[in-house]
């Protein structure tokens, strides 16, 4: 008989690879197929095996349930579980906010707070993602339409980060940093709406790899303010 089942966690063909080996290993598995696209596992087995079973087989950084199973009780550890791995992105930017306020507090400027915003935004962002260089461009792939098209755009796209943060917290070439960001944020913000709406359970690469975020509406929201900051400011340096 054969159950499917969901696991997250996976981020790149190594990760899918890893999984399915795990799984292949346990005895009572007859074949375990993975895959990364939809994050299922179609385990073929001769009797019931139990998710403790199949969870102890791998690694800590992958979960598995079975697939359509819900109920109130599930729902709501499902919620508690996502609200609890996105704090570190409520945490980061609540410090961004409050940072960028003081900056501009006496007296106040909403054009300069939202500059000192933007440009802490990449900074901070930039260098979780430069922790780990490596397995970010696969994270990345995994969402956005450019770097699944150009391999190298997701090797420079940290990179770009680092200089429009500078950009905006030096006031440099401004107009060029907000088209830039209309055009790369956009690309990505397109990418995480399909990814939302196929209901698909991957990584969000936004704060690279290091910390295991899941892509959620945060993520478009996250990208929407900055695309709605950077929209504001060109409309008002047009007008000036």
């Amino acid at each position: 008989m054969k159950h499917t089942y969901t696991v997250t966690g996976m981020t790149c063909n190594g990760c899918r690879t890893s999984v399915e080996d795990k799984l292949n290993t346990i005895p009572e598995v007859k074949k375990a197929s993975v895959n990364l696209e939809t994050s299922e596992a179609i385990i073929e087995m001769p009797k019931h095996i139990s998710i403790k079973q199949l969870q102890n087989a791998l690694p800590e950084k992958y979960t598995i349930s079975e697939k359509n199973i819900f109920n109130d009780t599930a729902e709501e550890t499902k919620e508690k579980s996502e609200l609890k791995q996105l704090f570190p992105l409520f945490l980061i930017f609540g410090y961004i906010t409050i940072a960028s306020v003081l900056l501009n507090n006496n007296p106040w400027n909403s054009s300069e707070f939202m500059l000192d915003f933007m440009g802490l935004f990449y900074i901070v962002f930039s260098f979780f993602k430069l922790l780990d260089l490596k397995g970010f461009p696969q994270s990345f792939r995994m969402y956005d339409p450019l770097a699944k098209a150009l391999s190298i755009y997701a090797w420079v796209y940290p990179f770009i980060e680092v200089v429009l943060g500078l950009m905006f917290l030096m006031r440099i070439e401004i107009p060029i940093a907000l088209i830039v960001t209309l055009v790369i944020l956009g690309i990505t913000t397109i990418g995480v709406t399909k990814v939302l709406l196929s209901k698909k359970s991957i990584q969000c690469a936004c704060l690279g790899t290091a910390l295991k975020l899941p892509m959620t509406k945060a993520t478009f929201i996250e990208n929407s303010i900055m695309i709605v900051m950077a929209i504001i400011m060109l409309l008002n340096m047009s007008v000036s």
